[in-house]
């Protein structure tokens, strides 16, 4: 289906097109954006507050260290892994201001993980928050990793509230593992030595790749999504026109530097991204970090300072939080965007929200490959639950069969995406970009969809075997893969299995060796080798898997019998 399909589907005040030439790169938005808003506030996380000004401050320092301190050179990659902290933003710009790749990295990775993803993109630098040094110190022998920048969670408090902070994480709360990494320079240094340091701005384009965004591997290794400042800036900006929608007022949605934004969701996660740090910053708005979300009670305490206008969030994040007694008290008279996206939202989920928030949740739905945004529902009273609603402007939707031609309207098949946003192609991965992209541009997503007549399209199944946790992307093969090399397992199969909670939860079938095995000693063994979301909620012990006449097993046979 051609883009202009959805063009008199959409609701008033979102146009059908955007001006790629608005902006020249994700540097040229941050750089436009922070002198324009230079006084309003950008980003606050544990009580300090961060201007636009400052944050143009801090982040030219980062990249003028970066050029004068290291031999660094445009296109190199930097590793960022830290979870929702001011030194993040401040990184990442920073990074890009220098033209540098930024290689986005899950601070709850296993030792396994990182060092793939570290050599995988031939990151040559790294910044880390301290609590991960025992990790980095761990893996950095079998990396390219030559410059190492250590945050710590005070850095940006005033002097004596950062050290106590520090002294409460490491000695109190015992939260830094003991760790030897001497040639690591602290992030506060690094600002510290860029202040008085000029930084050489470095010219961008649309085609260079500003981000590798990591997305599971259906072989069991990532794989690295290049996505260009291109790619970036056109979501931003599909994402600003559906923000555009008017309100009851006539007016859009989102206004210029007055709204309040809640980002609980890792800004390392390409949604939140995406989200918060470009769309939030081209419109001059504010982004109060959640550096753990997970610390429902302290997340309570902290929406009650605000009088929030959006929240992006998933799922499990909406359940958790309306189960905390606390959670009534809050003021939502402000609230006017509630975000779902990540992995299917719940119906009974969406009313009890709406019913104690009076905000209706909207569902999206996109990926990695797609920066990640690709279609979305229209906000209030004309969101459709149980949809991903349309695409966003310039961006067409069509279904194939498995002989790739396109299905008419109503007909299931698998969803294919054409737009700006669509990724460049996975990072020295030739044959599976060629296998995910075809020559004019469709990206095959692996999911099964129906785009109904008014243009609404509903996500039906999944082609690929893929597993989603609380909105992250597990890969059965990765997880049978690591199982397999425990010395007692004969053979495994993982599936995802409906959860409450999460959405999806990783269900194991292992066959064991001659001698045995236990659950207890497979889940420690799991444990250790994978991020908490990828690790098996529920493992069987079976004598035999069903199988193919050629031994392939047959996940689907045991998706039935779960």
């Amino acid at each position: 289906m051609q883009a202009d399909f959805w063009n008199d589907k959409r609701p008033a005040g979102v146009p059908s097109t955007i001006d790629m030439n608005a902006y020249r790169s994700v540097v040229d938005v941050f750089e436009r954006s922070c002198k324009r808003f230079a006084d309003r506030p950008a980003f606050s996380n544990l009580g300090v507050t961060l201007s636009y000004a400052e944050l143009d401050r801090h982040s030219a320092a980062f990249a003028a260290w970066l050029q004068q301190h290291t031999d660094l050179q445009p296109g190199d990659r930097i590793a960022v892994q830290m979870p929702n902290v001011l030194q993040y933003p401040i990184a990442v710009f920073g990074a890009m201001r220098a033209g540098l790749v930024v290689v986005n990295t899950n601070p709850l990775y296993t030792e396994r993980e990182m060092r793939h993803q570290f050599k995988d993109s031939g990151a040559r630098a790294l910044v880390f928050l301290n609590m991960f040094g025992k990790r980095v110190q761990e893996v950095l022998p079998d990396t390219g990793i030559e410059y190492l920048i250590e945050a710590k969670m005070g850095d940006l408090l005033p002097a004596a509230k950062g050290w106590l902070v520090n002294t409460v994480v490491d000695k109190l709360k015992k939260m830094v593992p003991a760790y030897q990494l001497p040639q690591a320079v602290s992030f506060k240094q690094v600002l510290r030595q860029g202040r008085g340091l000029l930084h050489t701005p470095v010219p961008q384009m649309h085609d260079d790749v500003a981000v590798l965004q990591y997305t599971g591997g259906t072989t069991g290794l990532a794989k690295g999504a290049m996505l260009s400042h291109g790619n970036l800036v056109a979501n931003m900006l599909q994402v600003l026109a559906c923000f555009g929608q008017h309100g009851p007022d006539g007016q859009p949605l989102i206004k210029e530097g007055q709204e309040v934004m809640i980002a609980p969701l890792p800004l390392y996660h390409i949604y939140a991204f995406t989200a918060n740090c470009m769309c939030m910053m081209v419109t001059g708005n504010h982004n109060v970090l959640i550096t753990n979300p997970r610390d429902i009670p302290g997340f309570i305490k902290e929406l009650g300072k605000w009088r929030f206008s959006a929240l992006l969030g998933l799922n499990t994040l909406f359940v958790a939080l309306m189960d905390h007694p606390g959670f009534k008290a809050l003021d939502f008279s402000a609230l006017k965007v509630t975000n779902s996206g990540g992995t299917a939202l719940v119906k009974a989920t969406a009313e009890r929200w709406e019913a104690l928030t009076g905000c209706r949740i909207v569902e999206g739905y996109g990926l990695t490959e797609t920066s990640p945004v690709a279609s979305t529902n229209p906000y209030g009273q004309l969101a459709r639950l149980g949809t991903v609603g349309i695409p966003v402007p310039g961006t067409a939707f069509k279904v194939i069969d498995d002989e790739g031609n396109e299905q008419p309207v109503g007909e299931r098949g698998e969803l294919c995406i054409q737009g700006p946003q669509v990724m460049k192609g996975y990072w020295r991965q030739p044959e599976a970009t060629a296998q995910a992209l075809d020559a004019e541009g469709w990206f095959k997503t692996g999911d099964i969809a129906v785009i109904d007549p008014d243009g609404f399209t509903r996500i039906v199944d999944r082609k690929k075997d893929m597993i989603i946790v609380s909105g992250f992307n597990v890969y059965p093969n990765e997880i049978e893969d690591v199982v397999m090399s425990h010395p007692q397992v004969a053979s495994c199969a993982a599936i995802g299995v409906p959860d409450e909670r999460s959405g999806e939860a990783v269900k194991l079938f292992v066959v064991p060796r001659a001698g045995g095995v236990s659950v207890d000693e497979l889940k420690a063994f799991c444990k250790a080798n994978f991020t908490g979301y990828k690790v098996p909620k529920h493992i069987v012990l079976r004598e035999s898997l069903p199988m193919t006449p050629v031994g392939k097993i047959l996940r689907r046979e045991l998706r039935d019998i779960a």
